[in-house]
This record gives structure tokens, C-alpha cells and sequence, in this order.
């Protein structure tokens, strides 16, 4: 392939020095490039300074055949007065994943192909790659480690945090991971930590390679500096810091998902208050989802990420129901000492949340599985156990929606990435469930087919199908009998036990009255997953 040729869907980049000393080049001068498809479709995309007088343009074409493409800039310096030509070459690739509510579960490939999310929190792993070469390394085996075990989905922030309340301080940073200029006591907001910034560069194209999706999480939390601030963080400086990040990082085939605010809500000066502030956090959410879809060409995933789970996704977003893609959801079911491990409530708040949202969604926090081997640092987490992950995972899964599970070695203040917890396995067996053994794409939620006489709190039975009936699966929380609507005589029993991820045939059929395999008790009652498949 020739220096002018380039597969598509592959981040191509260009290189521009200048002659000319800008004393404040992120501000001085906006260099924008013009690309221009085989048929005539004109995109562009900005220039970003990379240090020193070198601007870089990054573009992935998505369309075969000959583009090409012209660099300008205002104030005009000839240095960045060019244009050129080059060749895109068709290729099979996946290509960028895409929001598409009513196919699948709201998520394919460019291809066509479904995807079935399965995700880790790792709020701070371009920090951590930062901070040291040790670092660094550890980074690039834990995402190895992740995408072996099929992971596709890592949530990441852009701006650091050295602390979440009540007592999560950073145990691993030793060195200022400040996203700006100056400092956070006297910030430049006109500049940019260019070197971290690059770091982030290298940790996207280890995803790239290892063919794992990153959200990007462009503000968070809302409740610390600078985004707490916004008479100081005023918005001309975010929309500087907004462009930057999607003239830097938005070819990247791995950004899956630009997410404007973790817990936007806390819009705008960081505190919960969502009924009492004309939810202007919705409008801010309307606002910046618009400057995104005019600055960023390649058409990634917009999405917003929530703290209240109420009122509706529908309700926040009537007036424009369709500038965001897709709702990073979060509801973390029972959190308690007595019924942590049962995760109840998620199933039955989704529907509430997400009944009327047009878009797609990712069940992308309910809780962070504790280890008591670490310095309590968020007490909230005490009794998200292993049961706690298996349980949510299964609950949001037969919701139809993606999962992405927080643990406390990997979310943030600890970053013991070498070391995965107990509750981890249990993700690997739903993500083989679904997309080994039972079509995931075909299967939908379905209300009244399955019943318990067990009426208490997260017990209930949950069920999903596909269209035509000819796979049905129900979830039993808590194991125990479970009848289903008649119809389905003719189909074969089969349990899925997902503590150890294995298949029985298990006939403990009486008049559509199921009853899954006996194991030995342990601290709480057994879950069970039954398959029935047709047998014509």
C-alpha cells in the first residue's frame, strides 16, 4: 500500500510545522481541515496543536475510493494554506460502533453485526498510563487482560480526579495530572497539558490494536473543579476544551462513545438538584450535544450519563429527543446489608427511567463490587458483593440492555489492575450465555409470560423471547418454582447454572411448572437461568 493509500475506517494523520510563533497557539489560530468523499460529501475537522509549532489533523474515511482534502486557518498563515489528495481502499472491517434503537440491543457495528456490550469502569486509566512507566505498563496488560476475556467497553475519564468523598484519595498517583494549564488553584484554561494529552493518544491506540471500544468521558464529575465552577470554567472555555479533545481523538476507531458528563446533573455548580433548577442541566445536555454533532465528523455515539434516575429519559428530553444517542444508565438496585446481594429494584426501575426513551441505552453503573482487603474508601460499597455483580448483571441483561460493572481494584482510587475479583467470572459466563449459547439480538423482555408464587421484593422471575417464541429464557433470582403461560409444550428444558457457567438438560416439568436443579445451599438462595427451545 502506498504513503497516499489507506484501508477503510483507519485513522489517517497529517503533520504541519509553522514557521510562526504563536504565544498562545490554542487560542491564536483555528486550523481546520476540509475532506472531501468520492461523491462530493464535504466534513471537517480541526486542527489541534500538538506542542511546539506542530498542528495535526486526524481523519478516518469511512467510504472507498479517491478523497481529498484542504487545510486552512483563521487568522490565514501560509504554513497552513495546503491541500492534497489520497487513495481510501475498500476493506472488511467492523468499523465504528453505532446507536440503533429497535436492532439488537441498540447497538451494532458499521458491518451490520450486533453487538452485545460488556464493559469495565476504569475512570482513570490514561491517568494511570501518565503517571509512571510502571503505570504505563500495568495499563497496557490490564486491557490486554480485558480484551482477552471478551470486554469490548472501557469508561474512561479525560480529566483526573485526585479525590471522590468521602475517603478515595489516589493511592498510585505520584505525579499532577492536571488536564490544563497552570494549576488548579490558578488554572489556564486557554492552555492544554500537551504531554498527558499525547499519553492518552498512545493508550487509544493500544484499543485500536486490541480492538477494545472506549467511552470517552469529557467532563466529571460535575461536582468538582473546574466543573463545579461555572463562572469560572465559563462556556467559552469549555467549548476551547471540547474541541480540543474531538479535533485530538475523534478518528480514533476506538472512541466508541463521547459522553458529556458523568452524572450530568450536577450541572451547574455541583450539587443534586435536578427538580429545583428547571432542569437546566437538560438544556445545557441539548446545548452540547449540538456543538458535538457540529464539530465531530465521524458521527460516534453522543451520550449523556445519569445520577437521578427520575423523571423519564423521555420527559428530561421532549423538546429535542434526538441529539443524544444513547443513556449511560445508572440504578444500582439494593445496596444494603441485608439484601446487597440480591441487586433488587434494577429491572423494575429501568422500564420507569427508559419506557419512553427513544434512543438506545447501556446499563453502565449499578454498583462497585467491594474488597475488604483494600483501605475503606466508599463505605456505599460494602455490600456489593459478588452476588450483588452476578445478580445486576442478569438483571439489567434481561432488561435487554449492555452491562458495565465497576469494581473498587479498577474504578479509580486504587487501580490494582493486576488483579481481577471474584464477582469478575460471573460476567464472563453472561457474556457467554448470550453470544455462545442463546441468539442475545433475537431476544426481547417479555411481561407476564413467566410467574412465581414468591411475591417478595427482587424475587420475581424475569423472562425474555424471541419474536416467533422458538427460544424463551427466564431468570430466577432466587431459584424456586416458576410456571409459564401455555404454549410451549413443545419446547425442550434446558438450566443454566450462572455461578459456574455451565448447561444441564434438567426435565422438572408439571403443567408448565419448572423447577431448576438442587445444589448445595449456600449464604443465599441459588439463581438460576431456565432455556427452552423449541424442538420443531
Amino acid at each position: 500500500m502506498s504513503e497516499q493509500s489507506t484501508p477503510v475506517r483507519a485513522m489517517r494523520e497529517w503533520a504541519f510545522e509553522t514557521s510562526r510563533a504563536y504565544a498562545e497557539p490554542f487560542t491564536d489560530v483555528r486550523v481546520t481541515a476540509t475532506f472531501t468523499d468520492p461523491s462530493g460529501a464535504v466534513s471537517t475537522i480541526e486542527a489541534f496543536h500538538d506542542g511546539d509549532r506542530t498542528w495535526r489533523v486526524r481523519y478516518n474515511p469511512g467510504v472507498a475510493g479517491r478523497w481529498s482534502w484542504r487545510l486552512g486557518s483563521n487568522p490565514p498563515n501560509s504554513d497552513f494554506e495546503q491541500d492534497g489528495e489520497f487513495t481510501v481502499e475498500q476493506a472488511e472491517v467492523r468499523g465504528f460502533l453505532r446507536s440503533t434503537p429497535g436492532e439488537g440491543w441498540g447497538f451494532t457495528w458499521e458491518s451490520g453485526e450486533p453487538v452485545f456490550i460488556l464493559g469495565d469502569t476504569t475512570y482513570h486509566l490514561f491517568g494511570m498510563a501518565h503517571d509512571s512507566d510502571d503505570g504505563a505498563r500495568q495499563v497496557r496488560a490490564f486491557m490486554e487482560r480485558r480484551a482477552a476475556q471478551g470486554f469490548n467497553l472501557l469508561r474512561v475519564r479525560l480529566p483526573v480526579s485526585l479525590f471522590h468523598p468521602p475517603d478515595g484519595y489516589n493511592t498510585w498517583q505520584t505525579r499532577r495530572l492536571w488536564a490544563w494549564g497552570g494549576s488548579e488553584q490558578s488554572p489556564r484554561f486557554d492552555r492544554f497539558n500537551v504531554p498527558y494529552f499525547q499519553t492518552v493518544d498512545s493508550v487509544l491506540r493500544w484499543a485500536d490494536e486490541l480492538g477494545i471500544g472506549i467511552e470517552l468521558i469529557m467532563e466529571g464529575w460535575g461536582f468538582e473543579f473546574p466543573f463545579n465552577s461555572r463562572n469560572i470554567f465559563v462556556p467559552e472555555w469549555e467549548e476551547l476544551w471540547l474541541r480540543y479533545l474531538v479535533a485530538r481523538f475523534d478518528a480514533f476507531g476506538s472512541v466508541t462513545i463521547w459522553t458529556l458528563q458523568n452524572e450530568y446533573e450536577y450541572y451547574p455548580n455541583g450539587d443534586w438538584h435536578y427538580q429545583s433548577n428547571g432542569a437546566v442541566c437538560d438544556r445545557w445536555a441539548i446545548r452540547v450535544g449540538h456543538l458535538m454533532r457540529r464539530i465531530a465528523p465521524h458521527g460516534h455515539i453522543i451520550a449523556i450519563h445519569n445520577g437521578p434516575v427520575m423523571p423519564s429519559f423521555g420527559k428530561r428530553f421532549a423538546s429535542d429527543p434526538y441529539v443524544i444517542d444513547t443513556v449511560m444508565f445508572q440504578t444500582w438496585g439494593t445496596v444494603d446489608e441485608r439484601d446487597g446481594w440480591l441487586a433488587a429494584g434494577i429491572e423494575d426501575q429501568i422500564p420507569k427511567s427508559l419506557g419512553d426513551w427513544p434512543g438506545s441505552a447501556i446499563l453502565s453503573e449499578y454498583g462497585y463490587e467491594f474488597n475488604p482487603d483494600l483501605p475503606p474508601m466508599m463505605l456505599a460499597h460494602q455490600y456489593c458483593d459478588p452476588d450483588h455483580t452476578r445478580r445486576g448483571a442478569w438483571r439489567g441483561a434481561m432488561s435487554g440492555l449492555g452491562i458495565i460493572q465497576g469494581f473498587e481494584n479498577t474504578w479509580g482510587p486504587a487501580q490494582v489492575l493486576d488483579q481481577d475479583q471474584a464477582g469478575l467470572t460471573s460476567l464472563l459466563h453472561l457474556r457467554h450465555f448470550f453470544t455462545g449459547l442463546v441468539p442475545f439480538d433475537r431476544l426481547q423482555p417479555v411481561t407476564g409470560l413467566a410467574r412465581s408464587s414468591d411475591s417478595a421484593a427482587g424475587h420475581a422471575p424475569l423472562a425474555m423471547a424471541t419474536p416467533e417464541r422458538d427460544i424463551v429464557v427466564v431468570y430466577l433470582p432466587v431459584g424456586g418454582e416458576v410456571s409459564l403461560e401455555p404454549g410451549l409444550e413443545g419446547h425442550k428444558e434446558h438450566w443454566f447454572d450462572p455461578r459456574i457457567g455451565e448447561m444441564t438438560t434438567h426435565e422438572q416439568r408439571a403443567n408448565n411448572v419448572f423447577t431448576p436443579p438442587e445444589r448445595p445451599a449456600g449464604d443465599h438462595p441459588d439463581d438460576w437461568v431456565l432455556v427452552l427451545r423449541s424442538m420443531y
